[in-house]
């Protein structure tokens, strides 16, 4: 009898209260899709675990391609939100529009029309910045680095200026190319991040534990 009403009570329950509270679609390159990692190292599979310890049932989509760039996330962005109606778009291109030497020009208007993209959609958005190697000039790294700040500014949305800051100064945190994160970089990175995007969440909300991640001597 008691398994019975269970099983009633769980199908007169609306759908909607086993939804997620908030779905977060992650639009990147190989920095988010976790180049040259297993899965669930990559900061987008721990930050599904971080939104839970906060008390939030979220659906954290990873849309990253490794070598994608601005123009590539802009065109795979409109279908992205049709489909996975997200509450906040977190988007992490631009590297490899550097490390091309793509226009600047060209790389600022795809970012800002991501963004708007998504602000018309009714999610909330983080833009994480980036930058390059000193040796492709001062010119065009300066301009390159002015970017992300210049497409927040316009768009009005929260910006973290450079996402690998916590790593970048220590090359043991990197894979064999240097250019890619290795596993024990992804809860640095996430811890970095999550600073950034707390205000985008519902509230109330929990105080997510920092990582126990430990640093390599």
């Amino acid at each position: 009898m008691l398994r019975l009403l269970a099983v009633c009570i769980i199908a007169l329950t609306p759908w909607r209260a086993f939804a997620a509270d908030i779905t977060v679609l992650v639009l990147g390159d190989s920095i988010s899709a976790g180049y040259g990692l297993s899965a669930n190292q990559v900061w987008v599979d721990r930050l599904k675990s971080r939104l839970d310890d906060a008390r939030l049932n979220a659906n954290v989509i990873n849309a990253s391609i490794s070598g994608d760039t601005t123009r590539g996330g802009l065109e795979r962005l409109p279908a992205a939100l049709t489909r996975h109606e997200p509450d906040i778009v977190i988007i992490e291109l631009g590297g490899n529009d550097g490390l091309r030497g793509l226009s600047l020009k060209a790389m600022r208007q795809n970012l800002e029309q991501m963004v708007t993209l998504s602000k018309d959609f009714g999610a909330r958005v983080l833009l994480l910045g980036m930058r390059i190697p000193s040796n492709y000039g001062p010119a065009y790294t300066t301009r390159f680095n002015a970017v992300f700040h210049a497409a927040a500014e316009a768009t009005e949305v929260a910006l973290m200026p450079f996402f690998l800051e916590p790593i970048v100064s220590d090359n043991r945190y990197f894979q064999a190319d240097g250019i890619h994160p290795s596993a024990e970089a992804q809860p640095l990175l996430l811890d970095a991040l999550w600073p950034y995007l707390k205000p985008l969440l519902p509230e109330p909300l929990s105080v997510a534990p920092q990582s126990s991640a430990i640093k390599p001597d």
